[in-house]
């Protein structure tokens, strides 16, 4: 049997992201799959414009992280929330690899997440991106906040909140890969 491949990242830049660690969790509860989880940070270009577009082209790492979008079966992407929004860090990637399709998720199927240590879990981003996102080529097969992240996760367990967990293995289990 071969395996389906999932590529999990968080929107965050953070060393120690709160949704890297979300998207990862999220991503091995799927069963018999690849799991390849991306670092933001492996993704670093400078800030978009089409000044620097026209003057050097498209950024080879905004190339590399479409590439890579393109190799999945199923994105798991946990985004974090910076002032309501998407973190400047992801919306640079997704600026840069958009030039090369504005479709920059390519139709494929995606598990949205978000989390933070408030009680809203980033449900503000997670909002804007599930609007969003299909104009750029997601098929959005369900979202999940994750709220107080500190109170609800631990490194070892994944997500402790047993009610909380249920919810995200239902959202799992009714996806197809």
């Amino acid at each position: 049997m071969v395996s389906k491949k999932i590529i999990a990242f968080g929107g965050s830049s953070s060393k120690n992201s709160i949704n890297k660690q979300l998207a990862t969790y999220a991503a091995q509860l799927f069963q018999n799959v690849e799991v390849e989880v991306l670092d933001l940070n492996d993704y670093e270009m400078p800030l978009f414009s089409v000044d620097k577009e026209k003057e050097n082209g498209i950024h080879n790492l905004a190339h590399a992280f479409y590439d890579k979008i393109g190799t999945a079966d199923l994105i798991v992407l946990s985004l974090a929330e910076h002032n309501g929004a998407y973190s400047a860090a992801f919306k640079n990637i997704l600026d840069w690899a958009s030039r090369i399709n504005a479709k920059t998720f390519q139709q494929k199927p995606t598990l949205l997440l978000a989390t933070s240590p408030g009680a809203r879990g980033g449900s503000s981003v997670l909002d804007i991106a599930t609007k969003r996102f299909p104009f750029q080529g997601a098929e959005v097969k369900g979202s999940f906040s994750l709220p107080t992240f500190y109170e609800n996760f631990d490194v070892v367990n994944g997500i402790i909140n047993p009610e909380l967990k249920n919810q995200l293995i239902e959202i799992i289990n009714s996806i197809e890969i």
